[in-house]
């Protein structure tokens, strides 16, 4: 590294310059009692595992003008329910979830209609009923359950035309 011209310095003096060290290191294996052989375990009730899924909880605010609920829904459940299908979807893609996600999940439910189809309304009632509790775990697996992933893997686009055209197509009746 070069010294600065009022620093001394004897012209013959030996200047230190890069070696190597005289051992080299081992080779770094993940072999904690931590990590994951295999990837992520997949099951009933695992969910679906992606890369920063807190940021859906970001994205919710962006529609806060656009959610129209039903008498007796709470927002908190509907929140909590469509950003579930939203990490569903995300992790299918293998990103992080987007605004389109939640779209995915909001619109899939007729909650970004005025006036969704009283069919619609009626299926989604008992679906979202409480799930932003914690104990309403294996509810909120059931209401992701609902969409399939032959849905979920649409453009924004296609659903939107779909749900125009058939909404309740876009989602499962499993109340019974």
């Amino acid at each position: 590294m070069a010294a600065p011209r009022h620093v001394r310095a004897e012209p013959l003096a030996v200047v230190r310059s890069y070696s190597s060290p005289d051992v080299t290191p081992r080779r770094w294996e993940a072999a904690r009692r931590g990590e994951l052989a295999g990837g992520q375990p997949t099951g009933a009730f695992r969910g679906h595992q992606g890369p920063d899924q807190g940021y859906a909880y970001g994205l919710v605010r962006l529609f806060d003008d656009r959610v129209y609920l039903t008498e007796g829904q709470h927002r908190d459940d509907v929140d909590a329910g469509c950003v579930a299908i939203a990490l569903k979807r995300a992790s299918i893609f293998g990103r992080a979830p987007v605004v389109w996600d939640l779209e995915a999940g909001y619109l899939a439910f007729g909650f970004l209609d005025q006036q969704p189809p009283a069919a619609l309304a009626a299926r989604r009632a008992p679906l979202f009923e409480g799930v932003a509790e914690a104990h309403h775990y294996k509810q909120l697996r059931k209401l992701v359950a609902c969409v399939p992933t032959e849905v979920l893997v649409l453009t924004p686009r296609e659903i939107r035309r779909r749900y125009e055209t058939d909404p309740l197509s876009l989602t499962r009746d499993l109340t019974q």
